[in-house]
């Protein structure tokens, strides 16, 4: 039986608040092209995220070279189906602890759809069943962080990805300014040209 050329694939996974349509996911469909980019949205609840996340891997990964682009809370959720699925991840300015930063949160927010949803305690506290304390393998790791970031603090997930491919920019911000600079990079780290 002959092998499948697996094809490279860019997985996005969005931040709290955002969506499968946020303005990182249309930029890396413009440049990587849109058949080459699979970006859904997911629910609030950690759980159901998880799932339907793993969900999508196991259906994709005979088929695709899978490499994960995470942003803040999509950060976090990459650096555990990384290790659970030993797949490349790009993190950008990752949440290492939602566990904690979030629930300063707590309460009545509005959806990127314009639905109104509640972060209640119990929600927030999903996100320590996917911790993940130590990395495996350090190596399936480009992390994007800009120390200017005025939500999470970026030595959390510097420390944590010492011997990762790091790359801290002065300045910048939380979104991640000038992020379609780093498009090359991604591009080269996911395999869609030789290194």
């Amino acid at each position: 039986m002959q092998q499948i050329q697996k094809k490279p694939l860019i997985f996005y996974i969005h931040g709290w608040k955002s969506s499968g349509l946020a303005l990182k996911a249309v930029a890396l469909k413009k440049f990587f092209g849109e058949t080459n980019v699979y970006a859904p949205t997911l629910p609030v609840n950690a759980k159901l995220a998880i799932h339907l996340l793993s969900q999508n891997i196991e259906q994709m990964k005979d088929f695709y070279d899978i490499t994960l682009v995470g942003s803040s809370l999509g950060g976090y959720y990459s650096i555990f189906l990384s290790e659970k699925y030993n797949l490349k991840a790009v993190l950008v300015n990752p949440s290492i602890e939602p566990y904690i930063t979030l629930a300063k949160d707590i309460g009545q927010h509005k959806n990127f759809d314009g639905s109104m949803y509640e972060l209640t305690q119990e929600l927030v506290d999903l996100y320590k069943e996917f911790e993940i304390a130590q990395i495996k393998n350090q190596k399936n790791f480009l992390v994007l962080l800009q120390k200017g970031d005025e939500l999470l603090d970026y030595n959390q997930a510097a420390q944590k990805f010492k011997d990762s491919n790091l790359d801290i920019e002065e300045g910048g911000n939380h979104v991640y300014d000038g992020f379609d600079r780093k498009f090359t990079d991604i591009e080269k780290f996911a395999g869609f040209k030789q290194q």
